[in-house]
C-alpha cells in the first residue's frame, strides 16, 4: 500500500481499478515535403475532419452537461478555423518546404507558448485548448489514432499524464468513477468539468502514471487530495465510510437550497455566485445563490472576433437581469489589458502588465469603448437590480472620472429616447491604496466588493501564478485581514455594504473569519454556495466576531489557519 498527494480538484471518494489512458505520441518529425500543394490539401482535410469531431464532442457535452461547458468546444472549433494559424502554417510549408504536420506543430506550439507565458489563469487555459486541438489535427495528418475514452465499459478510475478538455468531455459518468493526473491545477478545464460531472478528481500528482498499472486498485480521496495505491481491506472499508459520510453531507447541503444564509444567532448575510457569461445561470439557480456577486464581462469581449456592439452587450446583460428577477446582479466593467489581449484592440507591450494599462485605466483611455459598455448596462438596468462595478481603481480621481463617463453615457441614452434605470455604483477593492483610504471612497460609492485574488498579490508583492513565490499566497495573514477589516468598517460607518468576489469568499477557513469581520456578501463559484450556507448555519455571528478580533493580533498565516480550523471544527461537530 502506497499513499501520494495531489491537488483536490473535484470533491468525492472513489474506489476502483485503474484504467491508464495512454499518452499517444503525436510528435511530427521535421521532414522535407516534395509536393507543397498536396501538403496544403492534407492540412485542409485534417482541419475539416477535426472540426466535425469537435462538433460531435460539443453536441455530447451539450447533452450530458450544459451550454456553458459546450462553449469550450466552440473555442476549440474557432482554433481549428483560425485563419491566422492556417496562414502561418501554409507560409511555413511554402518557405521551409516542410510537411503540413510539422508546420502545424510548430505554429501551434508558438501560439501555446504565448498563452502559457501570460500571468493569467484564463489565458493559460487557452494554451491547453491550443495543445488539445493541435494534437487532434496532427494525429489526422500523421494517420495516428488517438485514445477514445468512450470505449470504457466498466467501473474504473482513469489515470493519465493529463486529460484534455475533449478527453474529459467524453468520459462516461456511468463507468468512470473519477480520474487522477500527473499535471494540472484546480482551475484547468478538466478539473472544472469533473466538478460539473460530479466525479471526484485529483490532479498534479506529478508521478501517478509511474506508480500504477492497469488493474491496480486505488482509492481516490478528492476531499483531501490523496491517492492510496493497492490499499488493504481495512483501508478500503475506512474510505467507504468516509465516502458515505461525504454523500450524507451533500444531501444535507441540498436541504439548504431555498433557505436564507443565517447564523445560529439570526445574523443574515448574502451568498452570491460568480459568473463569466449568461450560460452560467443554470448552475447559479441549481445551487440556490441569492444573487450574482460578479459577472466578468471580459469573456463577452474575449469570445468575440470583434468589439461587441452596444446591442449585443445589452442583450447579454438583459438576459442575466431577467433571469435573476429582483435579485442583485453585480456586473463588472471590462477588465482587459496587460496580459489579457484582444486581437482587435492592439495594446503596447509592457514590462509589468499586471501593474500596467488595464481594466479601468484602459477604459478611461478608450472612452468610446467604455461608453458603449456603459450605455448597454444603463439600458439593461431597467430590467433588474443592476449594480455596476469598476475594477482596478487606485485613486479617487479615477473613480470620479469613471462616474463622469457613466453620467455622459446616461445623457446619451436619454437623448436617444432610450429608457434607463438607476443602477447602484461600486468599486472592486483590490489595491491596498483603496483599502487604506476606504473611508473616503465609501462616501462616493454605493458598495465595495473586495477582489482578494489581486489584493493578496499586491499586498505581498508576489504574482499569484509564479510558483517560486506561491508561498506568499497567504489569505489568512493578519496583515491582509486587517486591510479587509478596514474596508468593511469604513463601509459600515458610511452606511454602505461590502462584499467579496475573490477565492477567499468560498474558502471554508477564511469564510468564518470574514463572517466575524462583518462581511455582508460572499460571492463564490456556484458549487460552493450550499456548502458555505450550511457552514454559516452552524456558527454564531457573535462568537465569530470574537474569534476574528483575536486572530487580527496573530503574527502569521499558519497561526490563523490552524486556530480557525480547530475552532470551526469544535463549533460544527
Amino acid at each position: 500500500m502506497k499513499k501520494i498527494k495531489g491537488i483536490a480538484a473535484s470533491d468525492g471518494i472513489a474506489i476502483a481499478n485503474v484504467f491508464i489512458l495512454e499518452d499517444v505520441d503525436v510528435t511530427a518529425k521535421k521532414e522535407t515535403a516534395t509536393d507543397l500543394n498536396a501538403e496544403k490539401e492534407k492540412l485542409k482535410d485534417a482541419l475539416k475532419v477535426s472540426e466535425l469531431e469537435l462538433e460531435a464532442i460539443k453536441d455530447k457535452t451539450l447533452n450530458d452537461l450544459d451550454e456553458a461547458h459546450a462553449m469550450i468546444f466552440d473555442a476549440h472549433i474557432q482554433i481549428v478555423n483560425d485563419p491566422e494559424m492556417a496562414r502561418q502554417v501554409e507560409e511555413k510549408i511554402n518557405t521551409e518546404h516542410v510537411t503540413a504536420a510539422y508546420a502545424y506543430q510548430e505554429v501551434a506550439n508558438g501560439f501555446a507558448e504565448t498563452f502559457k507565458a501570460m500571468d493569467n489563469e484564463y489565458m493559460q487555459e487557452r494554451a491547453a485548448d491550443v495543445v488539445d486541438v493541435s494534437r487532434r489535427v496532427i494525429a489526422h495528418l500523421l494517420n495516428i489514432k488517438l485514445n477514445d475514452p468512450t470505449t470504457i465499459d466498466e467501473e474504473v478510475i482513469v489515470v493519465a499524464n493529463d486529460l484534455t478538455p475533449s478527453d474529459t468531455a467524453q468520459l462516461n459518468k456511468e463507468f468512470v468513477r473519477g480520474f487522477i493526473t500527473n499535471i494540472g491545477g484546480r482551475t484547468s478545464h478538466s478539473a472544472i468539468m469533473a466538478r460539473s460531472l460530479e466525479i471526484p478528481a485529483i490532479v498534479g500528482t506529478k508521478k501517478i502514471t509511474e506508480l500504477v498499472t492497469d488493474g491496480d486498485c486505488v482509492i481516490l480521496d478528492g476531499l483531501d487530495g490523496e491517492v492510496i495505491i493497492n490499499p488493504d481491506e481495512n483501508t478500503i472499508k475506512a474510505y467507504h465510510d468516509k465516502g458515505d459520510e461525504y454523500a450524507e453531507k451533500v444531501e444535507i447541503w441540498q436541504q439548504y437550497m431555498d433557505k436564507s444564509s443565517t447564523t445560529t444567532d439570526d445574523h443574515s448575510v448574502e451568498i452570491a455566485a460568480n459568473i463569466g457569461s449568461p450560460d452560467d445561470l443554470e448552475a447559479v439557480k441549481k445551487n440556490g445563490a441569492e444573487g450574482i456577486g460578479l459577472y466578468r464581462t471580459e469573456f463577452l469581449y474575449m469570445n468575440s472576433d470583434e468589439m461587441p456592439t452596444e446591442n449585443a452587450q445589452f442583450v447579454a446583460y438583459k438576459k442575466v437581469l431577467d433571469a435573476m428577477k429582483d435579485k442583485k446582479v453585480i456586473i463588472r466593467t471590462l477588465d482587459i489589458g496587460g496580459d489579457k489581449h484582444l486581437d482587435y484592440l492592439p495594446l503596447d507591450e509592457e514590462l509589468n502588465p499586471f501593474l500596467g494599462h488595464r481594466a479601468l485605466r484602459l477604459c478611461l483611455a478608450e472612452k468610446e469603448m467604455f461608453k458603449t459598455q456603459l450605455r448597454a448596462l444603463l439600458r439593461a438596468s431597467k430590467y433588474g437590480n443592476l449594480h455596476i462595478m469598476f475594477p482596478m481603481v487606485a485613486t479617487l480621481n479615477e473613480l470620479r472620472e469613471a462616474k463622469a463617463v457613466l453620467a455622459e453615457a446616461k445623457k446619451e441614452c436619454i437623448a436617444n429616447n432610450q429608457e434607463v434605470g438607476e443602477p447602484k455604483v461600486g468599486i472592486m477593492v483590490e489595491i491596498p491604496s483603496v483599502a487604506i483610504l476606504a473611508d473616503q471612497f465609501a462616501k462616493e460609492v454605493d458598495f465595495f466588493s473586495i477582489g482578494t485574488n489581486d489584493l493578496i498579490q499586491y499586498t505581498f508583492a508576489a504574482g499569484r501564478m509564479n510558483e517560486k513565490v506561491s508561498y506568499l499566497y497567504q489569505p489568512y495573514n493578519p496583515s491582509l485581514l486587517r486591510l479587509i477589516k478596514m474596508v468593511i468598517d469604513a463601509s459600515h460607518d458610511a452606511g454602505i455594504w461590502t462584499g467579496m468576489c475573490g477565492e477567499m469568499a468560498g474558502d471554508s477557513i477564511a469564510a468564518p473569519i470574514l463572517l466575524g469581520l462583518g462581511l455582508d456578501e460572499f460571492s463564490m463559484s456556484a458549487s460552493s454556495v450550499l456548502r458555505t450556507r450550511h457552514l454559516f448555519s452552524q456558527l454564531s455571528f457573535k462568537e465569530m466576531q470574537k474569534e476574528a478580533q483575536k486572530v487580527l493580533d496573530f503574527k502569521t498565516n499558519q497561526e490563523v489557519k490552524e486556530y480557525i480550523e480547530n475552532r470551526v471544527k469544535e463549533k460544527t461537530q
